[in-house]
């Protein structure tokens, strides 16, 4: 199976997210990619340490569990669908539909925009 997109070495920061999320403009995530498993390291803001893996179908869209250790020490989890939009300059941004399965539970969304290393 071929995908359309291809993750492996991008880099996003949250571009919006909703209120119950604890992701923002500094929390920084790095991509990786082997065949139709996409992992990633996420961290900075709110995030002490985080990771993500998710299955990449024919379109680019994940299906992903994530993981991660909040600056107030709490081990939080969740689930998350993502659509990946391809911009004119060829950078994504990922519209993310996500839950807690952890804490409260709450549900939101979230855009994450591609960023190149020296932005």
């Amino acid at each position: 199976m071929m995908n359309k997109i291809d993750y492996e070495g991008r880099i996003f920061r949250a571009a919006q997210t909703s209120s119950a999320g604890e992701v923002d403009g500094r929390t920084t995530f790095h991509y990786r990619q082997s065949g139709s498993i996409v992992t990633a390291e996420y961290s900075g803001g709110d995030i002490a340490s985080g990771h993500l893996v998710a299955i990449a179908d024919e379109d680019g869209r994940l299906d992903m569990r994530y993981h991660h250790v909040n600056s107030s020490g709490e081990l939080m989890t969740g689930t998350c669908r993502t659509t990946p939009e391809l911009l004119p300059d060829g950078r994504l941004l990922l519209h993310e539909k996500w839950q807690w399965t952890s804490g409260d539970l709450a549900s939101g969304t979230s855009i994450l925009e591609e960023v190149r290393e020296n932005s």
